[in-house]
């Protein structure tokens, strides 16, 4: 039976009946009047120490595989000038900033006509991990520990520091390659293999957390193909191994001592390790650092589609029983997709003979495919499976930027439409309109009003949304929507492909 002191005097008279029984190998008296007999320990089984030592072993094995080949990388960002602009407020002349508050009051005198002035950036240091992954003086980190332009110098873990002769980065993954020069037989570390990772796989990770040399933690893969919002391309190993700040660039290793992930990021509300750890798989972190090697830049495909991910409402009206794969929103002109024969609607299940789970791995499998190669695309078409045959070509550049929204408009066409049934006003989508709402070339029709309560509304439909299709039936007019409307049944769910400024996207429309 256990119990619970609440005050100090209690605690420190059960630590000294603790003290007492533990001297006399007894017994001991609790206050309640409770005796209990106190176990003799046991030792742990011998197979149970094995297992144990067996472990120890592994880890003992992979540290030392990669301790050697990882590095310390210091960023030293030099002050500089930098212009700022005075504020200008409403009908007033140039405000003083801040840093300007205190200033003499002769020297404020002249401030009001200075349209701008210079004022020196405080100085910036910062620290991180790498690793070596060629014995000549290849470096993988992060992006993050090196961007900034600032002068980088590299610590080996012999105590040798190197300024970096080279850093190439790439920012949508955040990798970079640092070089340098003057060192040579570097220990570098195995890349390995981070598709063959399971769910449950033991790693560790590896670096300078908090300026502490050579750390080395334990754990095991959380999760893969994880998203986070943090970069553009992103496709992270989740790992409970202890990562914190200064781990960023270090190698996540698994038992071999190979490097299979390159610690990123981590999930914290305290910014202390909390559990929840992301590294870049390393199969990744190798197509990166070739091409910036070999071309100081990532030539990424596309595919040319826009898609989404599908949920129970949706797959129901796909025709799926169970969700999976990609859903195609729309298919841009002239794109390898479209010279495929790729439809919106199409659900997207395998690239390349590779399972297609959801929307950020289609992504991923394309981005790195090889240029102008053939590649075999399955999708799901009215219930049934299509294999199309797609050929990409390098993205173009900036290519996935999102267009900043038009400015909406308060003011409604006068031939807007009453609430429908689905609980919209529609109104037609003329040039001009199109235009305003940065979807120039789309046809059809324009919501101008969502009834509070809606089904529309309930699905997140707003005002400016466009509504291209019903069903697998587009709508080019006002006439041909109202039409569309009048035949479907909200109970059993009616599917629209909408779209804004930031791409389209399907919506089930269905009443409560």
């Amino acid at each position: 039976m256990s119990r619970w002191y609440r005050s100090s005097a209690s605690r420190l008279a059960a630590a000294a009946l603790a003290v007492g029984m533990f001297a006399s190998g007894g017994y001991l008296l609790l206050p309640a009047g409770i005796v209990t007999a106190q176990a003799p320990a046991k030792a742990p089984p011998a197979e149970a120490v094995t297992h144990a030592n067996a472990l120890s072993d592994a880890f003992r094995y992979s540290a030392d595989k990669v301790v050697p080949a990882v590095v310390s990388i210091r960023n030293e960002v030099q002050p500089r000038m930098v212009k700022r602009e005075l504020a200008v407020p409403k009908g007033g002349q140039r405000g003083l900033p801040k840093e300007f508050e205190e200033l003499d009051p002769f020297f404020k005198r002249f401030l009001p006509d200075m349209p701008e002035f210079e004022m020196p950036q405080s100085p910036r240091q910062s620290s991180g991990s790498g690793v070596i992954i060629d014995s000549t003086g290849v470096i993988l980190t992060n992006n993050h520990v090196v961007a900034g332009g600032g002068k980088i110098t590299v610590k080996l873990h012999d105590g040798r520091e190197y300024v970096a002769d080279k850093v190439i980065t790439d920012p949508s993954t955040d990798m970079a390659v640092v070089r340098i020069k003057g060192a040579s037989a570097l220990p570098a570390a195995k890349l390995g293999n981070s598709d063959e990772l399971q769910i449950g796989d033991w790693v560790l990770a590896v670096g300078q957390p908090f300026g502490l040399t050579d750390t080395v933690t334990a754990g095991i893969i959380s999760a893969k193909g994880r998203g986070i919002g943090m970069m553009k391309h992103e496709e992270f190993l989740q790992t409970d191994a202890a990562i914190n700040p200064g781990n960023s660039g270090g190698p996540l290793v698994n038992l071999k001592g190979e490097v299979v992930g390159i610690n990123t990021a981590i999930s914290s509300s305290s910014g202390g390790f909390q559990g929840v750890g992301f590294a870049v798989p390393v199969n990744v972190a190798k197509w990166v650092s070739t091409q910036l090697l070999n071309d100081g830049k990532v030539h990424r495909a596309f595919l040319g589609v826009g898609i989404q991910a599908i949920d129970q409402e949706l797959a129901g009206q796909l025709g799926m029983s169970v969700p999976h794969g990609a859903v195609v929103t729309d298919v841009q002109p002239n794109s390898p997709a479209a010279q495929a024969g790729i439809q919106p609607q199409d659900v997207i299940v395998k690239f390349g003979g590779n399972a297609i789970q959801d929307p950020r791995s289609l992504s991923a499998l394309a981005g790195r495919s090889a240029l102008g190669v053939s590649q075999p695309v399955v999708v799901l078409r009215d219930g049934k499976e299509l294999t199309l045959q797609v050929t990409l070509r390098e993205a173009p550049a900036n290519y996935g930027e999102r267009k900043a929204p038009a400015a909406e408009s308060n003011d409604e066409p006068s031939n807007a439409k009453n609430y429908d049934k689905l609980g919209l006003q529609v109104g037609p989508l003329t040039a001009d309109v199109a235009g305003q709402l940065s979807i120039s070339g789309t046809t059809g029709v324009v919501i101008t009003a969502v009834e509070s309560g809606s089904p529309a509304d309930r699905a997140g439909l707003e005002p400016t949304m466009v509504i291209t299709q019903i069903g697998r039936k587009p709508v080019k007019s006002a006439a041909e929507f109202e039409s569309e409307v009048k035949s479907a049944s909200p109970d059993k769910g009616v599917l629209l492909l909408v779209r804004s400024a930031e791409g389209s996207k399907f919506v089930v429309l269905k009443s409560e």
